[in-house]
């Protein structure tokens, strides 16, 4: 089918159009960023059925890395299977990295264990959370902890309010609870809209491990 080709003039239009738009876009933006003047840490919660909260948890670690900062990561479920990021992270002296999960709670079967890793798992997160050399600390599956009671949602929220200043806390896991929402910053519920596993593929080295 024959497709309409504009003017030149019509182009310098559009164009001018468009820088206006980017124009009052800009000025938009800039008045916000103007505005968001305080400087504090903050609490993100990466919660939601869909894959991707850990990994945006340690491209966030990553991050934090390129500013010189130290982190501290307790993982609380994971700890059965080797992964990329553990293996990554320990390299640098900056991260103190801890491994604390016994497996996935459909392989353990066994609630007391369960519960005595995390509650070990919530010590070390707790040394971190007063730590004000830490500037930012990863709670990897923390929600998934706080779900089956393993750990104190009342401990969990008063330890972040009380932590220092200006460390910034990442909490990741399925069924973030309302409180532990409330009280965050910033957070993202990430979906599923497909996923590998459903069509018959393993977990993938890089991807998922």
């Amino acid at each position: 089918m024959p497709t309409y080709a504009g003017t030149p003039a019509d182009d310098d239009v559009a164009a001018q159009r468009h820088r206006e738009r980017m124009r009052r876009r800009k000025a938009a933006v800039d008045t916000r960023i103007a505005a968001a003047c305080e400087r504090r840490g903050v609490l993100l919660v990466l919660t939601g059925n869909g894959k991707g909260k850990s990994s945006s948890a340690f491209g966030m670690v990553a991050r934090a890395l390129g500013h010189d900062m130290r982190v501290g990561v307790v993982q609380f479920i994971k700890g059965k299977d080797a992964t990329g990021e553990s293996a990554f992270f320990r390299r640098f002296p900056q991260v103190s990295y801890h491994v604390m999960g016994e497996g996935f709670t459909w392989e353990t079967q066994d609630r007391e264990r369960d519960t005595r890793a995390a509650g070990a798992a919530w010590e070390v997160a707790t040394t971190m959370l007063r730590d004000p050399t830490l500037a930012l600390v990863v709670l990897d599956e923390l929600n998934i902890a706080l779900r089956y009671r393993y750990v104190a949602l009342d401990s969990v929220l008063d330890t972040l309010r009380t932590r220092p200043p200006l460390q910034h806390v990442v909490v990741t896991g399925r069924g973030a609870p309302a409180e532990l929402i409330e009280l965050a910053d910033t957070v993202t519920d990430m979906r599923a809209q497909k996923h590998a596993f459903d069509a018959g593929i393993g977990a993938q080295p890089g991807i998922e491990l």
